[in-house]
């Protein structure tokens, strides 16, 4: 994640790009093209090629607070994914999803710890989304969406069930069958305030593997931890196309 200035940007209506780095739409999957250089400790060059192709695309947008500051957009939450980076280990196929969250505010301001989570569900897959907003309030949702990306919110969703702490101690939850304890099998991604990691847990009698991240915005307002994202997320000025 590099960050840039408004002259790296270029965008229309099917493709957005940023300096070197790219997607676009073909009207059938998604292309990624990656040309970046990653941050410390392991400096090197990522380059090569994401092709996600999602069995149906949706048109729901999901509120997270009352006023609509921040919405949850789902755009693909089943596909298949196809991965072709330079290196060795970095060539794969399999199930993934794409989706995005848009606001008028900083996290921060509104959210003070949140976990959310997306598994595999027979032919689609089901979303759960827990967050404690700063007002005392409570967002508590769990969405399925079949093969063609149609949603069904559901009103009998598992516990949220706690399970072990990331390395950097990040508290996290998700749910589960009663009597289930969600298991970590693959960390993504390890920070002070944010966990992003492969958990298997087990929904209405079926154990599933997906994506889940934990983000600790008390944590994360901490001004220790924000220039901790100067190193991680480097700026990079005056990009010519």
């Amino acid at each position: 994640m590099t960050d840039r200035g408004t002259s790296a940007l270029r965008v229309t209506s099917d493709r957005f790009q940023v300096g070197p780095s790219s997607m676009h739409w073909t009207g059938e999957e998604l292309v990624i093209d990656i040309d970046e250089i990653s941050s410390p400790p392991l400096i090197s060059r990522v380059r090569g090629q994401v092709r996600v192709r999602p069995t149906g695309v949706t048109g729901v947008e999901m509120p997270l607070t009352e006023d609509g500051t921040h919405v949850w957009r789902p755009f693909a939450p089943t596909a298949r994914i196809s991965v072709d980076l330079d290196g060795d280990g970095w060539k794969w196929d399999g199930h993934g999803y794409f989706d995005a969250n848009f606001g008028t505010r900083a996290l921060e301001q509104d959210f003070s710890y949140w976990n959310w989570g997306r598994f595999p569900k027979g032919d689609g897959s089901v979303c759960f989304y827990d967050a404690d907003r700063l007002d005392g309030s409570k967002l508590a949702t769990a969405i399925a969406f079949d093969a063609n990306g149609q949603p069904s919110v559901l009103t009998d969703k598992p516990p949220l069930t706690p399970f072990k702490r990331s390395l950097w101690a990040v508290r996290r939850k998700t749910r589960a069958d009663p009597g289930t304890t969600p298991v970590q099998v693959q960390n993504m991604l390890d920070a002070p305030f944010y966990s992003r990691s492969a958990v298997r847990t087990r929904i209405d009698g079926v154990d599933c593997v997906g994506v889940h991240e934990a983000l600790d915005l008390v944590r994360f307002r901490s001004p220790l931890i924000k220039p901790m994202l100067a190193v991680r997320v480097p700026r990079r000025a005056g990009w010519k196309f």
